[in-house]
């Protein structure tokens, strides 16, 4: 449970409550300062009900007035699986134009109709999944061999094209309002995730140290510290022994401890079976010999620890693996 978290929900219930009595409710009022608001709401919070709001797929919690919310949302070329939307190239094709303030208008557009998608949804009441504003995009991965399978969801194989594209991309998305954020932008999959595909939770990449700050890392600190991308999804893999959803070193020391990072991370859908269980691929193991966690609960508190706010998924705190994946 983070400030970044409860802060993003408290923008939401602001049009909720609007013109209601407070009745000392601090949470409730939009003229309190937002650490003041969250502080207040965390305490009014049960253990229960704070856990319940590390799933994708958060329950309202009737008796605060927090409404119901699903953060899985997608528009990595157009507002995706919400009705009808405005589908713009693939982000492979986007990338070609080496154009980046073109990049800045498209996402401007995909974020425009997100919004108001968002608010049709809410006046009907619907609050269900791909109906809101946190969004799983931008994929920044390089794509360097084509067996991957995600290639066209990406910038190209370079570091910095892929920086370029990306903090304008963001950028459109999330608006500059000094306040409130047009809509959340997700980098992933941090870090070192292109693949093999089928192979994607049990694989264990290793790369030099060299590899890791020129060729895997630059994009991700650019769509962070330049970008200011809200929120970082983690990658399925693990990482130098170690499951990229609870990598201290990726998730602590460099993100926020070296970027600073103070928003979202998350891991990308429900709690990966290189965390969870030993598997017949060796790398899920990785989990248990390098004390990740035997079972649900340990391994759902590895990622906690090491940084995340929440799953990305309804499998998080010891429901079987999930099958939506994204």
């Amino acid at each position: 449970m983070t400030t970044a978290r409860l802060s993003f929900l408290l923008t939401a219930m602001t049009a909720v409550t609007a013109g209601l009595p407070l009745s000392g409710q601090t949470y409730k009022d939009p003229q309190q300062p937002l650490d003041k608001r969250v502080d207040d709401l965390l305490s009014r919070m049960t253990l229960e009900e704070k856990a319940s709001q590390l799933l994708s797929a958060s329950p309202a919690i009737d008796r605060l007035g927090v409404p119901a919310y699903d953060w899985w949302n997608e528009c990595l070329h157009g507002v995706a699986r919400a009705g009808r939307a405005t589908v713009f190239p693939e982000t492979i094709g986007v990338a070609a134009t080496w154009d980046t303030n073109l990049v800045f208008r498209m996402a401007t557009a995909i974020s425009d109709e997100a919004r108001a998608k968002h608010h049709e949804f809410v006046r009907r009441g619907k609050r269900g999944i791909y109906q809101g504003l946190t969004f799983w995009t931008p994929n920044i991965n390089l794509f360097r061999d084509p067996r991957w399978g995600r290639g066209m969801e990406t910038y190209g194989e370079d570091p910095y094209l892929t920086s370029r594209m990306a903090v304008e991309f963001i950028h459109g998305l999330e608006g500059n309002d000094p306040k409130y954020l047009k809509t959340v932008a997700t980098a992933k999959h941090y870090a070192v995730h292109s693949g093999p595909e089928s192979s994607r939770h049990v694989f264990d990449a290793r790369v030099s140290e060299a590899d890791l700050r020129d060729s895997y890392l630059p994009h991700f600190e650019a769509a962070i510290k330049e970008g200011g991308a809200f929120s970082v999804m983690c990658a399925y893999n693990s990482v130098d022994g170690l499951p990229a959803c609870a990598n201290p070193r990726l998730l602590g020391d460099i993100l926020r401890g070296e970027w600073g990072h103070g928003g979202e991370g998350r891991h990308g859908s429900g709690l990966r079976p290189g965390i969870r269980k030993r598997g017949a691929g060796g790398a899920s193991g990785l989990a248990d010999g390098e004390g990740c966690g035997h079972g649900p609960a340990p391994a759902a508190d590895g990622p906690l620890q090491a940084g995340h706010a929440r799953s990305a998924g309804d499998g998080a705190l010891g429901a079987d693996p999930i099958q939506r994946e994204r």
